[in-house]
């Protein structure tokens, strides 16, 4: 068995208690045998001695079970032990065990009454026997002195591993559900983007089949059908990706600001990227991506079909700016839930950023996202 686990566990939860501490408890009586006749420490115990010898090592196999009545019935076999003189040696495994066990097991304040219930039965015992050896009275107290002190420091220390355990388990706790809901929040806004971008595709082209069916345009209508072909296929590679992250490495790679050109070239948006050689750390990269994505998918259901949509992202004191905009007139304007506006708020905000969406003058729409790249608060 490992020692160190040993000190760490809960002696109440350890496997077939009752049975390992009656065999240590077999153990520490043959000892105690065996003290008994070599030490000369007292008289050799008789029949009775004998007796009470052997009968307080039998409470130590519940000794975990049910600590302070175990070590009052020890008590209770030792002292008369004592006060007849015997060899007084031969108990003391067996007294300090169940010491140590209500020690390392009970709270600070039955640990200190306890102390000073036993070193009162010891001194009693030890003046009633032997009154005139101070010395062998100060040691007898210090033994059971320290066997409390190294029973409670061996109870702080696992209160101290548990708390720690705990605390790590928490915070484990924590970061799957953040990825979690990570993985949540790009599934959505892959799907929503995707779905969109689908369904103004398909009112293209179902409105070059019956606007004028004569004068059919061909090549407008097999570039609508391509563009929903194409949508599908990202979406369907994006979603595969994303789901294999999720199986495999919950910390995998995260969608960055390299992915925006097939991003925005799906949406047949304008992109302008000023970001020079700049190291984009990943979690801002992702949050700045999927802002985008979000600010797109807002401009094409709201927007209306003709509506010019630019993205720009660019670098400012150490600030990445992300802004899209659009000049969409279509009735509504950008209503809706909003809770995709709200989602885009808390990407900025899980990497310290800010984010402002609103009309903007002479109508459009504006989404406009500041995150910094090294972590810290940006002021609106």
């Amino acid at each position: 068995m490992d020692f160190a686990a040993a000190l760490t566990r809960d002696p109440k939860a350890a496997p077939y208690p009752v049975r390992c501490d009656a065999i240590a408890a077999a153990a520490f009586a043959a000892v105690a045998v065996a003290l008994a006749l070599a030490v000369d420490d007292g008289q050799r115990p008789d029949a009775v001695g004998w007796v009470l010898l052997l009968a307080a090592h039998v409470p130590l196999a519940w000794r975990r079970k049910a600590p302070m009545p175990v070590l009052v019935a020890v008590v209770a076999c030792v002292a008369p032990y004592h006060a007849m003189d015997f060899m007084h040696l031969a108990p003391i495994p067996a007294s300090l065990t169940a010491l140590y066990t209500v020690a390392s097991t009970g709270r600070v304040r039955r640990t200190v009454l306890v102390g000073l219930a036993v070193t009162s039965v010891t001194l009693t015992m030890q003046l009633f026997v032997n009154p005139h050896q101070l010395v062998e009275l100060l040691r007898n107290s210090g033994w059971v002195i320290a066997t409390l002190v190294f029973g409670a420091s061996i109870r702080l220390y696992r209160q101290l591993v548990a708390s720690v355990v705990e605390r790590a388990e928490r915070e484990a706790e924590r970061k799957v559900a953040e990825e979690r809901l990570r993985i949540a929040r790009d599934l959505h806004d892959l799907l929503a983007h995707s779905i969109t971008l689908i369904g103004v595709q398909t009112s293209v082209a179902a409105h070059l089949l019956v606007a004028d069916p004569g004068r059919l345009d061909r090549e407008a209508l097999v570039q609508a059908l391509d563009g929903i072909s194409e949508t599908c296929r990202d979406a369907r590679a994006e979603v595969r990706t994303t789901l294999d992250v999720l199986r495999a490495d919950p910390e995998g790679p995260l969608p960055d600001l390299a992915s925006l050109p097939d991003l925005v070239r799906s949406s047949g948006a304008d992109l302008t990227v000023r970001t020079g050689e700049a190291k984009v750390p990943a979690a801002v990269g992702a949050a700045a991506y999927r802002i985008v994505q979000e600010s797109l998918t807002n401009a094409v259901r709201h927007g209306g079909p003709d509506a010019a949509v630019r993205v720009d992202v660019g670098l400012a004191e150490e600030v990445l700016t992300v802004r899209v905009t659009d000049d969409g007139t279509a009735p509504g304007g950008t209503g809706g839930s909003g809770y995709g506006i709200l989602g885009m708020r808390e990407r900025a905000r899980s990497v310290g950023g800010t984010l402002s969406a609103g009309p903007r003058d002479g109508g459009g729409f504006e989404v406009a996202a500041a995150l910094p790249l090294a972590g810290r608060e940006v002021t609106a």
